[in-house]
């Protein structure tokens, strides 16, 4: 007599999770400490049930399918609902290792762990400030379970999801004859001194083909790699500086005058996941947090 359709095995369902953690049925054997022909006979029921491949074997290991991704993230709840149940008595400390370019980690981000953790005294954060492929880079390596990163990317093992939206400002100081302006277009530049982001950044090309078309001539008297250094040199006088203002604006708007730059340059704030692992318990409650605790400001919206 064969089995109803809406049967559940636990033990099935430990075997995919611990498989997609590992990699391969000897770790997740280990891990579980079960033999690896149980490990593989769990999921293949798991399988033969779904009616579904959950698992493609790729360079030595196994690769998850989208349909192993899926089911995955809607037992979350599942497994959250077991810890709770039979963990210890006593509150466990667990970890988030989180990631995140100077822009946003040197102030913005410390801000958000502090009240994170404020919130949750059993939570520990570990931050690395460090570039936005190196973001993706260890996300994909395991070395992190979180990443901030404002850069698209489209490599397979990478979940980019979608966190703010915001629009190109012109930072300058308050006596910049531009100041006054309720928008500023390329054209309003020709003449002008500009700080400018380095040719690694995407939007400098785009910059420049805007003020090609709109044959606007400025004077570039400095690159920096972030927005918090453009927008400092701004502040000093050096010229205008075209950046994306979140979250900036929460740190310097009292210190500069913010004018949206009327052009198609769009910036999207992403927080990067993998798309191989379990997303940790700590690391969806961090994005929870963040997305209820991030101030609103004129130029960016929720993602």
């Amino acid at each position: 007599m064969s089995k109803p359709r809406n049967w559940h095995s636990l033990s099935e369902y430990q075997a995919l999770r611990a498989l997609m953690q590992a990699g391969t049925t000897t770790a997740a054997a280990h891990q579980l400490d079960l033999s690896q022909s149980a490990i593989s006979r769990a999921v293949a029921n798991l399988e033969n049930r779904l009616g579904t491949t959950l698992f493609e074997r790729e360079s030595g290991r196994l690769r998850p399918t989208q349909e192993a991704v899926r089911l995955n993230r809607r037992l979350d709840p599942l497994f959250d609902a077991l810890n709770r149940i039979d963990g210890p008595a006593e509150p466990v400390q667990e970890t988030l290792r989180l990631i995140a370019p100077p822009t946003y980690a040197h102030r913005f981000m410390v801000s958000q762990i502090s009240s994170f953790l404020r919130a949750n005294p059993n939570f520990f954060v570990s931050l690395e400030v460090n570039t936005s492929d190196e973001v993706l880079r260890g996300i994909l390596e395991d070395r992190f379970d979180l990443g901030v990163s404002g850069v698209e990317s489209t490599r397979a093992g990478i979940k980019l999801i979608p966190y703010r939206i915001s629009q190109a400002v012109c930072v300058m100081a308050h006596d910049h004859p531009l100041a006054g302006q309720a928008a500023v277009t390329p054209a309003d530049l020709h003449g002008f001194e500009i700080v400018a982001l380095t040719h690694r950044h995407a939007r400098r090309g785009q910059l420049e083909r805007l003020l090609h078309q709109a044959k606007a001539r400025v004077r570039v008297v400095a690159e920096v790699s972030t927005s918090f250094a453009a927008a400092d040199l701004a502040k000093e006088g050096m010229g205008v500086a075209i950046i994306n203002p979140f979250p900036l604006y929460h740190y310097r708007s009292g210190d500069l005058r913010f004018v949206p730059f009327t052009s198609s340059i769009r910036y999207q704030s992403h927080l990067v996941v993998s798309e191989q692992r379990p997303v940790p318990r700590i690391a969806r409650a961090f994005m929870r947090h963040l997305r209820l605790n991030t101030p609103q400001d004129p130029f960016s919206r929720k993602g």
